[in-house]
């Protein structure tokens, strides 16, 4: 490899998984597939640039391709989860052997009643549900009476909604860093949610002022490690609130998948000398996935799709573009809205590798210890670097 100045990036398609793992049973999602059950329900998945990575060689998109330019593969999840924040942090390098708590049955009576003393009003819900129908449910009520709506789902989340008019922004994020910090120990949920919303009774629209108050890695993260050697690292869309606002250089919020595409490519134009662009593309999950809506989970992937040659255009000679997910969401799956436990794609480019089957990597962390190599850092040891095997020589 020339010694000239090195520069990542890793897009994350926010839950596009490809196949159920061997333990999903244990995760109640038996059978899901993300991109398995899309190709079926369509008859084909008209992705061509993505399969010009590879794509169709990890799941059949019935469509043919002439050349294939990236190296291509999926990744098996080694941590116990099915979650945003420890799919990320495994992309980052860092295991996590232990789940984040799940409240099945809403949180505890004495939490609540102290979180609710904490911000002197009193709250709506406490119940497993999805964003949407929380707020059919309870939305009104909370217009009429200013109480926060408190929900959470399969995930280790603890999501408070309120409207924008009633509760301003300002204020839905101090209640979201109070329930943070009671949230710690035994009760350490993922992530605390700000859910704003806007509009009247029965036509409740949720907005992209969203913000995510994650738990900290236990464990330095590549996003760490790369920005202590005084190199760029660019998070775009939520990575910033994944990643607990460490790691990054600059954070970038967006509103939806287009809008991180477009920062990403002007982020890759702009940034000179060495660094990182990390970007999450989160309307697969939280527009179409969740809300179990396959055309518009294929029309997300289509816009994607149609963006990869923008990306492509604005690498130079050796960079190196991986995309990959955190976990999947079918949106065909039935039995639930949660996320889905499921292998997740790698597709990996750059005009200086060579077109590769990566096969099944045993770990999400093998981008990190890849990137680690890439970047010269000898600082992440979890995962198997896969850069002597795409590199041309």
């Amino acid at each position: 490899m020339k010694d000239t100045s090195r520069r990542a990036v890793i897009i994350v398609m926010d839950s596009v998984g490809c196949g159920a793992l061997p333990d999903a049973s244990r995760f109640h999602d038996r059978g899901a597939s993300t991109l398995g059950h899309l190709a079926a329900h369509f008859g084909k998945l008209n992705l061509p640039h993505l399969a010009g990575l590879g794509l169709g060689k990890i799941v059949d998109l019935k469509i043919k391709v002439n050349k294939i330019e990236g190296s291509y593969g999926r990744m098996h999840e080694v941590s116990n989860a099915k979650d945003t924040i420890i799919g990320h942090w495994e992309i980052a390098g860092v295991l996590s052997k232990k789940p984040f708590p799940l409240y099945p049955e809403g949180f505890p009576p004495e939490l609540m009643a102290e979180y609710e003393k904490r911000i002197g009003r009193k709250t709506l819900g406490n119940y497993p549900m999805s964003g949407t129908e929380i707020l059919k449910q309870l939305g009104g009520e909370h217009y009429r009476t200013g109480f926060p709506i408190v929900y959470t789902s399969g995930d280790s989340v603890f999501q408070i909604a309120a409207h924008e008019k009633i509760v301003p922004l300002k204020l839905l994020y101090q209640w979201c860093n109070i329930a943070r910090k009671m949230l710690t120990g035994k009760h350490g949920v993922g992530r605390v949610i700000a859910r704003p919303f806007v509009g009247m009774p029965g036509q409740f629209k949720r907005t992209y002022n969203r913000k995510d108050f994650s738990l900290e890695s236990p464990r330095k993260t590549l996003l760490d490690e790369i920005k202590s050697k005084g190199m760029k690292v660019v998070g775009i869309g939520k990575i910033g609130d994944i990643f607990a606002h460490r790691g990054t250089t600059r954070e970038i919020h967006t509103e939806g998948n287009a809008d991180s595409l477009k920062r990403t490519v002007i982020s890759l134009k702009s940034m000179k000398g060495n660094g990182l662009v990390f970007t999450n593309l989160v309307d697969f999950d939280s527009l179409y996935g969740h809300r179990r809506d396959p055309e518009g989970y294929y029309g997300a992937l289509r816009e994607f799709d149609s963006y990869l040659p923008a990306v492509k255009k604005s690498m130079r000679k050796e960079d190196i573009l991986i995309i990959t997910a955190d976990h999947g969401c079918d949106p065909l799956y039935r039995k639930h809205t949660d996320h889905t436990r499921e292998y997740v794609p790698l597709l990996v480019y750059s005009p200086s590798a060579e077109s590769r089957s990566l096969g099944t990597r045993t770990t999400f962390s093998d981008v990190a210890r890849t990137l680690d190599e890439y970047f010269g850092l000898g600082k992440i040891k979890n995962g198997r670097s896969f850069l002597e095997e795409i590199w041309k020589k």
